[in-house]
């Protein structure tokens, strides 16, 4: 198993360039499910587990990885389905998103497969706010056409982990507090949750958001105000986007905005689960102007008020 992400490091140079790598995988016999390979550490066969009293009911027990314990997420159970046995076909993949690690318990690993996020589609609007799915796409596996779910993890941890959106004492500025309503954000996410999580943040502030689930729609957006002769500086204070979304991920649309001369000077900050020094100098590299690793409502605050300040 280990094989399977060997060359994970060398991977991560697809990220800016609106390609993604997707490890695949069953939780049953019929569907494939999805996750990035950036956000992946290992994958393991299941070990044995650790009772967890008191905990989520998602939570399968706590696994001992080289002497660190790893909550084990059953991510049949998490997304809705009857919970996974833990059997001899069952693996764990260890993942790092939020500045957390955790485990998800799941059944068969297939393989990673490159994509480009063109080729990513956001989950059919019918389908409703419930459902755990950030995207889909089709691939070709034994000569048969495959439909795959891309998991929305973000609203998994936060179904499992309280994400607090209060700020902490001293962070709030009080000579801005005025300053503050009316201004608009844009908000670039393709995760309801991650965006709701931004929302009740700025909201406490008496700042308006603007949401788009996806780097083209937030493109088509700024675009259609520069011609209309508006400046976009005029009409959002900033942009905060993901990283990894369908159609054009957040390095793209950044790269995109930077090129444009209409709307190069939009300050923009990149809000990701991603993390690490590749992930900052990819911000460095297309032009973003601050990095937050999600969720971090002080630091989200802090970067607005630093863009309030610039303006004087």
């Amino acid at each position: 198993m280990a094989n399977v992400l060997e060359s994970v490091d060398q991977r991560t140079q697809l990220v800016g360039e609106n390609r993604l790598e997707l490890l695949l995988f069953r939780i049953s016999s019929t569907q494939l499910f999805a996750i990035n390979v950036f956000k992946v550490k290992e994958v393991v066969k299941l070990p044995e587990l650790s009772a967890m009293p008191g905990s989520h009911p998602a939570i399968s027990g706590v696994a001992n990885i080289r002497g660190v314990s790893i909550p084990v997420i059953n991510l049949r159970s998490a997304i809705g389905f009857s919970p996974m046995p833990v059997g001899e076909d069952a693996n764990l993949i260890i993942t790092e998103y939020n500045r957390s690690v955790q485990g998800f318990l799941v059944g068969k690993v297939e393989h990673i497969v490159n994509m480009t996020w063109g080729d990513i589609m956001p989950p059919p609007k019918t389908a409703g706010r419930n459902h755990y799915l950030t995207a889909i796409t089709r691939m070709e596996t034994q000569g048969k056409t495959e439909l795959v779910s891309i998991i929305d993890v973000e609203k998994v941890l936060a179904e499992i982990i309280h994400y607090d959106v209060r700020l902490s004492e001293g962070v709030l500025d009080e000579s801005l507090v005025a300053k503050m309503p009316g201004h608009k954000i844009l908000i670039v996410d393709d995760s309801p949750t991650a965006r709701r999580q931004v929302r009740d943040t700025l909201g406490q502030l008496g700042l308006e958001v603007i949401e788009r689930s996806d780097g083209r729609e937030a493109l088509t957006l700024l675009k259609s105000w520069c011609d209309q002769g508006l400046k976009v500086t005029d009409q959002i204070l900033m942009m905060i986007t993901d990283a990894e979304m369908p159609e054009m991920d957040g390095y793209r649309l950044t790269y995109e905005v930077r090129n444009d001369k209409r709307m190069a000077d939009l300050f923009i900050t990149l809000n990701t689960s991603l993390s690490g020094s590749f992930n900052k100098a990819m911000v460095e590299k297309v032009g973003c102007d601050r990095f937050i690793s999600k969720f971090q409502p002080d630091l989200l605050v802090e970067a607005v008020q630093d863009r309030i300040r610039q303006l004087g």
